[in-house]
Protein backbone atom coordinates (compact mmCIF):
# COMPACT_ATOMS: atom_id res chain seq x y z
CA UNK A 1 0.00 0.00 0.00
CA UNK A 2 3.04 1.80 0.25
CA UNK A 3 4.03 1.93 -2.98
CA UNK A 4 1.00 2.53 -4.17
CA UNK A 5 0.53 5.69 -2.33
CA UNK A 6 3.93 6.78 -3.26
CA UNK A 7 3.07 6.11 -7.28
CA UNK A 8 -0.16 7.89 -6.80
CA UNK A 9 1.15 11.00 -5.26
CA UNK A 10 4.32 11.05 -8.10
CA UNK A 11 1.30 10.76 -10.33
CA UNK A 12 -0.59 13.74 -9.35
CA UNK A 13 2.98 15.92 -9.51
CA UNK A 14 3.38 14.66 -13.06
CA UNK A 15 -0.30 15.67 -14.08
CA UNK A 16 0.10 18.87 -11.85
CA UNK A 17 3.76 19.58 -13.80
CA UNK A 18 2.01 18.91 -17.05
CA UNK A 19 -0.91 21.75 -16.09
CA UNK A 20 1.65 23.94 -15.62
CA UNK A 21 2.22 24.76 -19.61
CA UNK A 22 -1.74 25.12 -20.65
CA UNK A 23 -0.90 25.44 -24.19
CA UNK A 24 1.24 22.98 -24.41
CA UNK A 25 -1.47 20.33 -22.38
CA UNK A 26 -4.25 21.12 -24.88
CA UNK A 27 -1.56 20.52 -27.55
CA UNK A 28 -0.68 17.12 -26.53
CA UNK A 29 -4.60 16.26 -26.10
CA UNK A 30 -4.93 17.23 -29.12
CA UNK A 31 -2.30 15.01 -30.83
CA UNK A 32 -3.42 12.27 -29.03
CA UNK A 33 -6.30 12.14 -30.76
CA UNK A 34 -4.97 13.40 -34.41
CA UNK A 35 -2.55 10.30 -34.29
CA UNK A 36 -5.45 8.30 -34.10
CA UNK A 37 -7.03 9.79 -37.06
CA UNK A 38 -6.89 7.09 -39.49
CA UNK A 39 -9.33 4.66 -37.33
CA UNK A 40 -11.53 7.75 -37.48
CA UNK A 41 -11.32 7.41 -41.58
CA UNK A 42 -11.80 3.62 -41.29
CA UNK A 43 -14.72 3.87 -39.27
CA UNK A 44 -16.52 6.94 -40.99
CA UNK A 45 -15.56 4.81 -44.96
CA UNK A 46 -17.04 1.62 -43.12
CA UNK A 47 -20.30 3.20 -41.81
CA UNK A 48 -20.93 5.05 -45.13
CA UNK A 49 -19.96 3.27 -48.03
CA UNK A 50 -20.26 -0.58 -46.76
CA UNK A 51 -22.49 -2.64 -45.34
CA UNK A 52 -20.18 -4.89 -43.59
CA UNK A 53 -17.10 -7.36 -44.48
CA UNK A 54 -16.13 -10.72 -43.80
CA UNK A 55 -19.81 -11.09 -43.13
CA UNK A 56 -19.68 -9.06 -40.24
CA UNK A 57 -22.30 -5.95 -40.78
CA UNK A 58 -20.75 -2.53 -40.52
CA UNK A 59 -21.55 -2.10 -36.03
CA UNK A 60 -20.40 -5.27 -35.50
CA UNK A 61 -16.79 -4.76 -37.31
CA UNK A 62 -17.02 -1.09 -35.91
CA UNK A 63 -16.69 -2.91 -32.26
CA UNK A 64 -13.36 -4.37 -33.10
CA UNK A 65 -11.46 -1.20 -33.81
CA UNK A 66 -13.22 0.54 -30.61
CA UNK A 67 -12.24 -1.92 -28.44
CA UNK A 68 -8.78 -2.02 -29.79
CA UNK A 69 -8.71 1.88 -29.14
CA UNK A 70 -10.04 1.99 -25.77
CA UNK A 71 -7.45 -0.78 -24.57
CA UNK A 72 -4.55 0.98 -26.71
CA UNK A 73 -5.76 3.91 -24.63
CA UNK A 74 -5.51 2.50 -21.23
CA UNK A 75 -2.41 0.87 -22.13
CA UNK A 76 -1.19 4.10 -23.10
CA UNK A 77 -2.63 5.81 -19.80
CA UNK A 78 -1.30 3.24 -17.10
CA UNK A 79 1.97 1.21 -18.65
CA UNK A 80 2.87 2.69 -21.91
CA UNK A 81 5.85 4.22 -20.56
CA UNK A 82 7.24 0.82 -21.32
CA UNK A 83 7.90 2.17 -24.89
CA UNK A 84 10.43 4.42 -23.44
CA UNK A 85 12.88 1.24 -22.10
CA UNK A 86 14.56 0.83 -25.07
CA UNK A 87 15.79 4.59 -25.23
CA UNK A 88 16.33 4.72 -21.62
CA UNK A 89 18.37 1.42 -21.78
CA UNK A 90 20.56 3.08 -25.11
CA UNK A 91 20.90 6.27 -22.97
CA UNK A 92 22.26 4.76 -20.13
CA UNK A 93 19.30 5.32 -17.45
CA UNK A 94 18.65 2.63 -16.60
CA UNK A 95 21.38 2.14 -14.82
CA UNK A 96 20.50 5.20 -12.98
CA UNK A 97 17.15 3.87 -11.75
CA UNK A 98 19.15 0.71 -10.74
CA UNK A 99 20.67 2.60 -7.84
CA UNK A 100 17.26 3.91 -6.65
CA UNK A 101 14.82 1.94 -3.62
CA UNK A 102 11.94 1.41 -6.02
CA UNK A 103 11.21 -1.28 -8.92
CA UNK A 104 12.83 -0.15 -12.13
CA UNK A 105 9.75 -0.85 -14.35
CA UNK A 106 7.78 1.22 -11.59
CA UNK A 107 10.57 4.17 -12.34
CA UNK A 108 9.87 3.69 -15.82
CA UNK A 109 5.93 4.63 -15.33
CA UNK A 110 6.19 7.12 -13.03
CA UNK A 111 8.64 9.19 -15.33
CA UNK A 112 5.99 11.47 -16.31
CA UNK A 113 2.04 11.75 -16.95
CA UNK A 114 0.74 10.70 -20.82
CA UNK A 115 -0.87 13.83 -21.71
CA UNK A 116 -1.51 12.66 -25.32
CA UNK A 117 -3.36 9.10 -23.62
CA UNK A 118 -6.59 11.70 -22.93
CA UNK A 119 -6.83 12.20 -26.81
CA UNK A 120 -6.18 8.40 -27.45
CA UNK A 121 -8.85 7.73 -24.82
CA UNK A 122 -10.94 10.51 -26.38
CA UNK A 123 -11.49 9.17 -29.30
CA UNK A 124 -11.72 5.75 -28.05
CA UNK A 125 -14.28 6.40 -26.13
CA UNK A 126 -16.66 8.35 -29.17
CA UNK A 127 -15.68 5.28 -31.32
CA UNK A 128 -17.09 2.86 -28.57
CA UNK A 129 -20.23 4.96 -27.98
CA UNK A 130 -20.92 5.11 -31.29
CA UNK A 131 -20.49 1.16 -31.74
CA UNK A 132 -22.76 0.57 -29.26
CA UNK A 133 -25.24 2.71 -30.58
CA UNK A 134 -25.50 1.14 -34.07
CA UNK A 135 -25.15 -2.25 -31.64
CA UNK A 136 -28.40 -4.37 -32.25
CA UNK A 137 -27.30 -6.86 -29.24
CA UNK A 138 -29.07 -6.77 -26.37
CA UNK A 139 -26.60 -5.60 -23.78
CA UNK A 140 -27.04 -7.50 -20.74
CA UNK A 141 -24.65 -7.13 -17.55
CA UNK A 142 -22.76 -10.54 -18.71
CA UNK A 143 -22.24 -8.73 -21.97
CA UNK A 144 -21.07 -5.47 -20.62
CA UNK A 145 -19.04 -7.30 -17.61
CA UNK A 146 -17.18 -9.34 -20.73
CA UNK A 147 -16.90 -6.11 -22.59
CA UNK A 148 -15.12 -4.38 -19.75
CA UNK A 149 -12.46 -7.77 -19.01
CA UNK A 150 -12.06 -7.57 -23.05
CA UNK A 151 -10.37 -4.27 -22.72
CA UNK A 152 -8.88 -4.68 -19.88
CA UNK A 153 -6.90 -7.81 -21.20
CA UNK A 154 -6.54 -5.71 -24.61
CA UNK A 155 -4.67 -3.26 -22.59
CA UNK A 156 -2.57 -6.18 -20.57
CA UNK A 157 -2.07 -8.06 -23.65
CA UNK A 158 -0.53 -4.79 -25.23
CA UNK A 159 1.57 -4.16 -22.22
CA UNK A 160 3.04 -8.00 -22.13
CA UNK A 161 3.89 -7.26 -25.84
CA UNK A 162 6.10 -4.40 -25.29
CA UNK A 163 7.44 -5.49 -22.00
CA UNK A 164 8.74 -8.48 -23.75
CA UNK A 165 10.38 -6.21 -26.57
CA UNK A 166 12.04 -4.15 -23.35
CA UNK A 167 13.30 -7.07 -21.90
CA UNK A 168 14.87 -8.14 -24.96
CA UNK A 169 16.29 -4.80 -25.07
CA UNK A 170 17.94 -5.05 -21.92
CA UNK A 171 20.20 -7.89 -23.83
CA UNK A 172 20.14 -6.26 -27.61
CA UNK A 173 19.54 -2.78 -27.25
CA UNK A 174 18.54 -2.49 -31.09
CA UNK A 175 15.52 -4.36 -30.53
CA UNK A 176 14.15 -1.03 -29.36
CA UNK A 177 12.85 -0.90 -33.29
CA UNK A 178 11.13 -4.05 -33.22
CA UNK A 179 8.44 -2.36 -30.79
CA UNK A 180 7.92 0.57 -33.63
CA UNK A 181 7.58 -2.85 -36.03
CA UNK A 182 4.81 -4.29 -33.33
CA UNK A 183 3.17 -0.99 -32.69
CA UNK A 184 2.68 -0.90 -36.91
CA UNK A 185 0.90 -4.06 -36.95
CA UNK A 186 -1.53 -3.10 -34.40
CA UNK A 187 -2.35 -0.19 -35.84
CA UNK A 188 -2.71 -1.77 -39.40
CA UNK A 189 -4.54 -4.98 -38.89
CA UNK A 190 -5.66 -4.31 -35.09
CA UNK A 191 -9.17 -2.84 -36.65
CA UNK A 192 -10.07 -5.40 -39.10
CA UNK A 193 -11.86 -8.85 -39.07
CA UNK A 194 -8.85 -11.74 -39.62
CA UNK A 195 -11.28 -13.65 -42.34
CA UNK A 196 -11.09 -11.18 -44.51
CA UNK A 197 -6.94 -11.36 -44.58
CA UNK A 198 -5.09 -14.16 -45.86
CA UNK A 199 -5.00 -17.21 -44.08
CA UNK A 200 -1.21 -17.45 -43.71
CA UNK A 201 -1.57 -14.27 -41.99
CA UNK A 202 -4.28 -14.68 -40.13
CA UNK A 203 -2.58 -17.37 -38.51
CA UNK A 204 0.51 -15.20 -37.79
CA UNK A 205 -1.34 -12.74 -36.08
CA UNK A 206 -2.99 -15.30 -34.28
CA UNK A 207 -0.42 -17.82 -32.94
CA UNK A 208 2.99 -16.07 -33.88
CA UNK A 209 2.17 -12.31 -32.58
CA UNK A 210 -1.36 -12.90 -30.92
CA UNK A 211 -2.69 -9.81 -32.04
CA UNK A 212 -6.13 -11.09 -32.35
CA UNK A 213 -6.67 -12.02 -28.78
CA UNK A 214 -6.56 -7.90 -28.59
CA UNK A 215 -10.01 -6.89 -29.85
CA UNK A 216 -11.02 -9.62 -32.79
CA UNK A 217 -11.98 -12.47 -30.68
CA UNK A 218 -13.59 -10.77 -28.01
CA UNK A 219 -15.67 -8.83 -30.76
CA UNK A 220 -16.21 -12.18 -32.32
CA UNK A 221 -17.51 -13.81 -28.97
CA UNK A 222 -19.97 -10.90 -27.92
CA UNK A 223 -21.28 -10.40 -31.70
CA UNK A 224 -21.94 -14.25 -32.44
CA UNK A 225 -18.95 -15.05 -34.60
CA UNK A 226 -16.98 -17.10 -32.55
CA UNK A 227 -17.37 -20.13 -33.92
CA UNK A 228 -16.27 -18.38 -36.83
CA UNK A 229 -13.28 -16.69 -35.63
CA UNK A 230 -11.01 -19.90 -36.90
CA UNK A 231 -10.13 -20.65 -33.45
CA UNK A 232 -11.61 -22.93 -30.94
CA UNK A 233 -14.88 -21.17 -29.06
CA UNK A 234 -13.40 -21.70 -26.03
CA UNK A 235 -9.93 -19.93 -26.79
CA UNK A 236 -11.19 -16.81 -28.27
CA UNK A 237 -14.06 -16.47 -25.42
CA UNK A 238 -11.05 -16.26 -23.08
CA UNK A 239 -9.36 -13.90 -24.39
CA UNK A 240 -9.66 -11.51 -21.55
CA UNK A 241 -7.67 -13.91 -18.89
CA UNK A 242 -4.95 -14.97 -22.15
CA UNK A 243 -4.10 -11.03 -21.74
CA UNK A 244 -3.63 -11.40 -17.98
CA UNK A 245 -1.65 -14.42 -18.08
CA UNK A 246 0.42 -12.91 -20.86
CA UNK A 247 1.44 -9.99 -18.65
CA UNK A 248 2.23 -11.67 -15.98
CA UNK A 249 4.68 -13.58 -17.93
CA UNK A 250 6.06 -10.83 -19.22
CA UNK A 251 7.05 -9.41 -15.97
CA UNK A 252 8.52 -12.50 -14.91
CA UNK A 253 10.55 -12.32 -18.34
CA UNK A 254 11.49 -8.40 -17.27
CA UNK A 255 12.40 -9.29 -13.99
CA UNK A 256 14.22 -12.23 -15.33
CA UNK A 257 16.35 -9.98 -18.17
CA UNK A 258 16.90 -7.23 -15.44
CA UNK A 259 18.33 -9.58 -13.01
CA UNK A 260 20.91 -10.50 -16.15
CA UNK A 261 21.58 -6.81 -17.30
CA UNK A 262 25.14 -5.48 -17.07
CA UNK A 263 24.97 -2.26 -18.91
CA UNK A 264 24.25 -0.76 -22.27
CA UNK A 265 27.90 -1.81 -23.03
CA UNK A 266 27.87 -5.11 -21.20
Amino acid sequence: MKGVRIAWRVTRLNFRAQLEYRTEFLLMIAIGAIWQVSVIVFATVLLSRFTGMGGWDSSEVLLIPATRMLAHGLFVLVLGRVHLIGRQIQEGRIDIYLTRPMPVHRQVQLAFFPTNAIGDLTVAAGLMAGALSRSDLDWTAGRVSYLVAAVVGGMLLEAALFTAVASASLRFPAADYWGRWLEELLGTFGSYPLNVLPKAVGGFLTFGLPLAFVAYFPAAVLTGHGHDAGVPYWLAAVSPLLGVLAYLGARLLWRRSLGHYSGVNG
